[in-house]
């Protein structure tokens, strides 16, 4: 799983959130007593994403153990999975590979410019991808 500083720079870059069951998901604001650092994640049966014309909610159904009906989809933070991140690079993606080191790299070909982005995770690689084409396609 990518970094919650990760997440934070993909979602400040602009990466889009569509929720769908299996998506994991912090509250953005981490002073809410009682969740700390906990990790949720979207399902059917517990936690589901109401579409709404005044935007997206994730419902709370049936815990028991939270004071909570539902949260603003602006209120979460999206831990993308690996393969989301690699379905984020669309046509920019090459491979995945390791180097002489044992890091995963990324390769990736935007605007005609190759380029690499190692980490010691396959996550975080592409995230730091992800992460390098949203910047550039803003500037």
């Amino acid at each position: 799983m990518i970094s919650r500083e990760l997440a934070l720079r993909l979602r400040e870059a602009g990466l889009v959130w569509r929720p769908e069951a299996g998506d994991r998901f912090q509250f953005l604001k981490q002073d809410m007593e009682s969740t700390g650092t906990e990790l949720f994640t979207v399902s059917d049966m517990t936690i589901e994403a109401h579409h709404y014309p005044t935007g997206v909610v994730l419902g709370f159904n049936g815990t028991t153990e939270w004071a909570l009906d539902s949260v603003a989809l602006e209120d979460a933070l999206w831990f993308p999975r690996e393969d989301q991140l690699r379905q984020a690079l669309r046509g920019t993606f090459l491979r995945l590979e390791r180097d002489d080191a044992g890091r995963f790299v990324v390769r990736t070909v935007f605007r005609g410019e190759p380029r690499e982005h190692a980490a010691d995770t396959a996550e975080d690689a592409y995230a730091l991808a992800v992460l390098a084409e949203v910047e550039s396609a803003l500037a």
